[in-house]
């Protein structure tokens, strides 16, 4: 009898994980309309534009479900932390690249304010990943490329265009979670401890050796944005032995939090999106 309580409470947490990946974890994200530019014409329509407009644009494109459809085809990342002696297991659901826009045929990255980050990510039930998480995304991912920097330029969009067309040449058609094209802009205590306001935090951009070519930097103004920057979603339900939880709650718990991150001071934190 009590072996097949557990067996059915196996299988209850199999459905229910299942169940949140399917329906649960993208169900705010709009299909992308048969109608909807493409990357190229994006591009084209976006290189005319000053920087304020072109978030603008990046904003209602990518609210609007016009990315994509491998994008919302989520990848599981799994981690595991020593919490009081037990190993405690979290399991959580991200984007498989970094934000885009366009057509599954036709589409370019786009480097964007984390203000506008913010927005789409609340929009959509998302957050934005901890250096941590970079690192386990990076672990995980089963497409990993060399980091190609550019120094000229590093604020043009078409030089975010030509950055996109490199990665591209790289993957080579390669498909599935991806890692070592861009710095993430992530969420972390370092914000905070800059004595200066309104900063960005980038993390990542891993070489092949699994080191990341930047460490945590918060020397940046909120509203500078370049071609390295990129945008990669979580979604906010973690599940926590099973247990789906809020990354809020996660972040909170001063013990559970390691789960997600590895700064000391790590804490709930999103971008001010006014």
């Amino acid at each position: 009898m009590k072996k097949n309580i557990v067996i059915i409470n196996i299988i209850l947490i199999f459905v229910s994980c299942s169940a949140l990946q399917k329906s649960d974890y993208t169900n705010k994200i709009p299909k992308r309309n048969k109608y909807a530019v493409s990357g190229s014409e994006f591009a084209g329509k976006a290189g005319k534009l000053n920087a304020e407009q072109r978030e603008e644009l990046i904003l209602q494109e990518i609210c609007s479900g016009n990315f994509p459809d491998f994008m919302r085809k989520l990848a599981v990342i799994e981690t595991n932390a020593i919490i009081d002696g037990k190993r405690i297991n979290a399991k959580y659901f991200v984007m498989p690249d970094y934000l885009m826009i366009g057509s599954d045929d036709d589409f370019v990255r786009v480097p964007m304010q984390p203000k506008t980050a913010q927005k789409i990510a609340n929009s959509f039930g998302f957050f934005l990943p901890t250096p941590k998480i970079c690192d386990d995304i990076y672990k995980t991912a089963n497409v990993k490329l060399e980091p190609y920097p550019l120094t000229v330029a590093r604020d043009s969009f078409h030089t975010f265009v030509e950055h996109n067309k490199i990665i591209e040449n790289q993957r080579k058609q390669r498909k599935g979670l991806i890692a070592g094209i861009k710095k993430d802009v992530v969420i972390t205590s370092a914000i905070s401890q800059n004595p200066k306001a309104n900063r960005v935090a980038i993390y990542g951009w891993h070489k092949t050796d699994g080191k990341p070519v930047q460490p945590v930097y918060t020397g940046h103004v909120d509203w500078y944005v370049d071609y390295s920057h990129g945008i990669r979603l979580v979604c906010k339900t973690i599940l926590i032995d099973g247990k789906p939880m809020n990354y809020r709650d996660v972040l909170s718990d001063c013990k559970l939090k390691a789960l997600l991150c590895n700064d000391a001071d790590c804490c709930y934190f999103e971008y001010p999106v006014e």
